[in-house]
């Protein structure tokens, strides 16, 4: 499937293929690819280590944001880990995490421990800061880990959930699939990722300042299907502004096992971003 973009200064691209060979070089190139790499950590260096930073001006929109994923995950948790047992202790990672926004808002009420991965070491700094007095010992941040998602390899069966939010924009395709390729096995069996990111309307654009893409809705299938992933439920976010770009929720397994849980949702159907 051919698609079609644009980037933030107007310039159209015919296809993905055509974007990739611009920015990052042909195959085996490895010297623009790795500047395309450098270019997006040194523009999140610049940034200041806060939510509203890490949301790009948008800080408002944590709260909304929160709501929306406890929403979903609940869900998930329940129809694919959870049934009924008290005892289980669930591990997540949290893949580009920032100052540790979600890890502390969300995953760590939900999960034993969370697991961190971000390639800014400042964010990561922080992130261990605002998370020194959250939790409890059956609730608490595991380990840091200061590694750009395209080099890191998790632990092997450690995780019930890998949580990917606001980042992933920033690999380049074949990365985007060894990335997922390598996560694979390190879910334990009943366990998910989460994919929750900006769609654009069609095609992709791309933003030349901090080194991302931002993929549509058919993109991402794509590449899950590359990835030999199956989408087992996704959700569309709700409450965010009208300027900033549409973003959703993919859950998505290895497996193709039947929900357990009785209770089926209605919808099955890089920060928050202005559209450009």
């Amino acid at each position: 499937m051919e698609v079609c973009g644009v980037d933030s200064e107007g310039k159209e691209f015919n296809s993905a293929q055509e974007m990739w060979r611009e920015e990052i070089g042909e195959e085996g190139d490895e010297t623009k690819k790795t500047q395309w790499y450098r270019d997006g950590v040194s523009y999140w260096e610049g940034v200041e280590a806060s939510v509203d930073g890490v949301l790009g001006g948008y800080g408002h929109v944590n709260d909304a944001d929160i709501i929306g994923s406890e929403v979903f995950l609940k869900t998930l948790l329940q129809e694919r880990l959870v049934n009924g047992e008290t005892n289980q202790h669930l591990v997540a990672l949290d893949c580009g995490s920032g100052v540790g926004r979600i890890t502390k808002n969300l995953l760590i009420r939900y999960l034993n421990e969370v697991d961190l991965v971000e390639p800014v070491a400042q964010f990561l700094d922080a992130a261990r800061e605002n998370l020194a007095s959250t939790g409890s010992e059956t609730h608490k941040a595991a380990n840091f880990f200061c590694v750009p998602l395209q080099e890191f390899t998790p632990a092997d069966q450690r995780y019930d959930v890998i949580w990917v939010q606001w980042c992933i924009g920033h690999l380049t395709d074949d990365d985007f699939v060894s990335f997922f390729n390598r996560a694979k096995g390190c879910l334990k069996p009943g366990g998910f990722f989460v994919v929750k990111e900006n769609l654009a309307k069609q095609g992709f654009v791309l933003d030349k300042e901090d080194r991302s893409i931002t993929r549509s809705d058919p993109y991402f299938k794509q590449l899950f299907r590359r990835c030999g992933l199956h989408l087992y439920q996704t959700k569309d976010q709700k409450g965010l502004p009208k300027e900033l770009f549409a973003v959703k929720m993919y859950a998505l397994t290895v497996d193709t096992l039947p929900k357990v849980h009785r209770t089926r949702s209605k919808t099955r159907s890089n920060r928050p971003q202005i559209i450009k």
